[in-house]
């Protein structure tokens, strides 16, 4: 897998060949076939283990009540866009690929999905708290909100606009109290 993604990353998914990959993992390609059954499966795998970590990042520990919505938001983007870097290059060929490729098309929609549901539930449990404004729709908010901090992060990241990363966390946290009609503490964007 490791050798997949170094393949991957340097020469793009259309380019890499099978035999790359083998040579890299120092195996041969009879080996390559016990595991997989194709470049498709091992990019499959390989971009799923990029999406646990990009789901799943590893937050610092903040206490989620509604004391420290701002804390918790702020630390949710901080660590998206740092899994993002982590990721960008496999972001980019998931991108490429999905427009040439239906199975990676309806992967590329499923990892959206997963963030959007989940971007949604929070959404939904700010406004039942009070904090959110009731009228927004939280599937649609949630799939505004997430596709704006996600092109954040390929701009900066995977096209290399190099935005200052304590800058895109303010930004986009400030956009999203915005958006959700709530009121930023001042803690949160010093």
């Amino acid at each position: 897998m490791r050798a997949a993604r170094g393949v991957f990353e340097r020469d793009g998914f259309i380019n890499s060949r099978l035999t790359d990959i083998a040579r890299e993992a120092n195996t041969s390609i009879g080996t390559f076939y016990t595991y997989f059954d194709s470049k498709d499966e091992i990019f499959t795998a390989v971009l799923q283990v990029a999406q646990e970590d990009m789901l799943h990042p590893g937050l610092p520990r903040v206490e989620e009540d509604p004391q420290n919505i701002a804390a918790v938001l702020e630390a949710s983007n901080r660590a998206y866009f740092e899994a993002y870097r982590r990721n960008a290059k496999l972001m980019v060929l998931l991108e490429q690929v999905a427009t040439i490729n239906p199975d990676f098309r309806a992967l590329r929609v499923q990892r959206s999905t997963l963030f959007t549901d989940r971007v949604a539930r929070w959404v939904e449990s700010a406004q039942e708290s009070g904090l959110a404004d009731p009228g927004l729709d939280p599937v649609m908010t949630s799939r505004a909100l997430s596709s704006m901090v996600s092109r954040l992060a390929y701009y900066s990241f995977a096209l290399g606009e190099g935005y200052d990363l304590d800058a895109m966390v303010e930004t986009s946290t400030k956009l999203w109290f915005n958006a959700l009609g709530m009121t930023l503490p001042s803690r949160a964007s010093a």
